[in-house]
């Protein structure tokens, strides 16, 4: 708990510093659009289960609305919605014509409040986000790849305990910005979930049980105001 507190408030401090250090804009710059591509996810467990890893898990699809709003030329506040899957894939037997996948799908809504740091020149740019974000389980999905296997009956398949959730998310992309058609922009994000789903330090759960994964975006943003 003291080790995500400590996450959270360095995030907080580096945006800050981030934000004295930069000179302001003229007018501020005020974006809207949207984003949407696949995600790969996996679940932290302690113990371990045994599951596939997340470059072999099922890639699920994910978007959102994005709002990004820009008082200083390399730091801007960015908040989204999103919709977004994390979950998991088990792995039981030991022999490949035998194995019997489990996979969990947990359905969120999610809310980032990233800082925005873009480099480069001005047409074709580089930019890191990082920042925290919150989100709620709205569905939940399970399946067996082989129903006629003898399914197990494990504490991970039962219903999560904590549907809010919530944690950090550090993003690495690009965008070109053009003079009348907007900015089009690639992302490869890492997430990470400090909240966990299932409840933690009783002896009948997970010591940890955190959603972690990796996505991949194609995105659109209007810029509304202009600086001439």
């Amino acid at each position: 708990m003291i080790i995500r507190r400590y996450i959270l408030f360095a995030i907080l401090i580096l945006a800050g510093t981030v934000l004295m250090a930069q000179p302001r804009l003229d007018k501020p710059e005020i974006f809207l659009g949207v984003h949407g591509g696949v995600k790969a996810s996996t679940m932290l467990f302690s113990p371990s289960v045994k599951q596939l890893d997340i470059l072999h898990s099922s890639l699920t699809p994910n978007g959102g609305c994005v709002f990004r709003y820009a008082e200083h030329k390399v730091c801007a506040l960015q908040v989204e919605c999103n919709y977004m899957q994390n979950g998991w894939a088990e792995v039981y037997g030991t022999e490949a014509s035998n194995q019997t996948i489990y996979t969990r799908k947990l359905h969120y809504i999610q809310v980032p409040f990233l800082m925005h740091l873009g480099f480069g020149r001005k047409g074709f740019r580089g930019f890191f986000n990082l920042g925290p974000q919150i989100g709620f389980c709205v569905a939940d999905q399970s399946y067996w790849s082989n129903t006629n296997a003898l399914q197990q009956n494990q504490l991970q398949h039962q219903p999560i305990d904590n549907k809010f959730d919530w944690g950090a998310a550090a993003g690495l992309g690009c965008y070109y910005k053009s003079q009348k058609a907007g900015v089009f922009q690639l992302e490869a994000r890492f997430h990470f979930s400090l909240g966990g789903a299932f409840d933690v330090g009783q002896l009948e759960h997970f010591k940890m049980a955190n959603p972690m994964g990796i996505s991949l975006n194609l995105g659109y943003l209007w810029e509304f105001k202009k600086n001439k």
